[in-house]
């Protein structure tokens, strides 16, 4: 009998189902956009609307099964996974009471309030968990607390939504280390929740499911979940996990002192360990890896992505143009432009993303300098390009931050999502680096992670490490150019001072900041 895999993805923008067969092969997907609503009453809220959202991954799988021919019997397992941060909380009887997504960024006055119960606690909830208050659940729970009181009274469970969809498939209410730690209530070393740090909140400590390593059957398809969806009752559901440690595994990054780069609307750098070394100044956030046994070092470059996608619909409308009349992606256009224009932009450089300072995460003002008026050497592409330039050299800041805690930095490069689509966004990255970029096959690195896991589950693979080493196949690698690597060199001594000096001016409030964490 024929066996398959189902990954379920709560992404940040929609939810997806995908199925796979046992060699990794995608074979068919279903994929609806939500939208996380602000509640007018509460500037910066982006609720979770877990009644629709539901009704919209119901549908994702009925119409996986039904658009690839796949009997749901012979679906072998099913494991979720999520964007981290955005939490769910359940009143007694296991129902949904409350939900935020992880760009919410409500609570702002619960970070101040947070600091001022001792000028060290973040620092101190840094120790165990390795996160801060800037992404992490411990404001948003107090902001619960503080604004909506009787809700508060009845949470008696907290999970994330990778495990809400868990508990939409079983019934069960569980969780696992990779999207668990990035609450802060978490201890990395043991893998387990950690409820003083709620305590020394002021917050509940005991609202924390039970938790279960990536790759673990924790339920099985409920009677009434399998009327809504069509699915087999009775098909084994199987932890999955956050969407980079995922990602990762479908990627391939499943041994120590492995790196990639996941390039989208934010640009993760990933690097893992086998050991767990604290960074004194905060600097990076470290997580769970959903490989037991092994963390990652996580450093995160702001909106290149989306900076990338600004500029295109800003400055780029004949390429726009022309793309829609001849079929192609404007971006294609646009790179092979930006291909002319030297390394290092003729000493153009810009200012967008910092490197990562979690303990202090603020970014200058957006801005390009030291152009001249010269119209052959400073065009449109040279900017377009320099802000190629500007993520790699954020991605360069990042690598060394982790290589000063860690003493390890990454033989090659995985770079994996949209960037990667870009050959001249691969050659950069790699003559920024120095190092070999690869580039892998899969464009749905986080469903197949996901599929992996499910198939750890379902006792299809032995281990992740093996089944992610057999069945992730590369597209294609990019060797750096000693050359552009020493004009990047020198380009990058020059960007970090003149980013020092950008981000002192926002510091003086002259300039308005890209971004700044809450409480800043």
């Amino acid at each position: 009998m024929a066996q398959y895999l189902m990954a379920i993805d709560a992404g940040t923008g929609s939810v997806r189902a995908v199925i796979f067969d046992t060699g990794g092969n995608q074979l068919g997907v279903s994929q609806r956009e939500w939208e996380h609503r602000e509640d007018l009453r509460y500037p910066g809220s982006m609720d979770f609307d877990w009644v629709q959202n539901w009704d919209l991954a119901v549908h994702c799988v009925k119409d996986v099964l039904a658009e690839s021919g796949i009997r749901p019997a012979d679906i072998a397992g099913i494991a979720t996974t999520s964007m981290r941060e955005g939490i769910v909380l359940y009143d007694e009887s296991g129902k949904e009471i409350w939900a935020c997504a992880n760009v919410d960024a409500r609570a702002a006055a619960e970070v101040v309030q947070l600091k001022n119960i001792s000028p060290h606690l973040e620092e101190e909830i840094y120790g165990p968990s390795g996160q801060t208050f800037a992404l992490g659940a411990l404001p948003r729970i107090l902001w619960v607390k503080n604004h909506l009181p009787e809700l508060y009274e009845k949470t008696r469970t907290i999970t994330m939504f990778n495990d809400w969809l868990i508990a939409k498939l079983t019934g069960r209410l569980t969780s696992e280390p990779s999207n668990g730690c990035t609450t802060g209530i978490f201890d990395l070393g043991e893998r387990v929740w950690l409820p003083e740090i709620a305590a020394k909140c002021g917050l509940k400590d005991d609202i924390f499911p039970p938790v279960y390593e990536s790759g673990t059957i924790v339920g099985t398809v409920s009677s009434d979940c399998a009327l809504q969806t069509g699915l087999a009752e009775g098909t084994p559901v199987i932890t999955g996990g956050g969407d980079a440690q995922l990602g990762s595994i479908g990627v391939g990054l499943v041994e120590s002192n492995q790196g990639a780069v996941f390039g989208g609307s934010f640009w993760q750098y990933e690097f893992n360990t086998d050991r767990v070394i604290r960074d004194p100044h905060c600097s990076v956030r470290i997580n769970c890896h959903a490989v037991p046994g092994l963390w990652q070092y996580e450093a995160i470059a702001f909106f290149p992505g989306l900076v990338m996608r600004w500029y295109r619909d800003a400055f780029c409308q004949a390429e726009k143009k022309q793309g829609e009349e001849a079929g192609i992606d404007p971006y294609v256009i646009m790179n092979e432009e930006a291909a002319k224009i030297p390394a290092g932009c003729h000493g153009m450089l810009c200012t967008f993303s910092d490197v990562m300072n979690f303990i202090n995460w603020k970014h200058a003002s957006p801005s390009f300098m030291n152009f001249a008026l010269n119209p052959e050497k400073f065009n449109k592409y040279t900017f377009y390009r320099a802000l190629m330039e500007n993520a790699a050299l954020v991605t360069k800041g990042n690598i060394e931050t982790v290589y000063q805690i860690t003493g390890k930095r990454p033989d090659e490069i995985v770079f994996a999502n949209g960037a990667s689509k870009s050959p001249l966004w691969c050659q950069i990255l790699a003559d920024v680096l120095g190092i070999p970029v690869k580039v892998p096959k899969v464009k749905e690195a986080t469903a197949l992670g996901a599929a992996i896991t499910a198939g750890i589950g379902a006792g299809i693979y032995k281990n992740l490490s093996e089944a992610a080493k057999s069945l992730v196949q590369w597209d294609s690698e990019y060797v750096p150019s000693a050359e552009n690597h020493k004009v990047y060199n020198e380009l990058y001594a020059v960007w970090r001072q003149v980013y020092k000096n950008s981000l002192e001016l926002t510091n003086l409030d002259l300039t308005t900041p890209m971004w700044a964490a809450p409480g800043l």
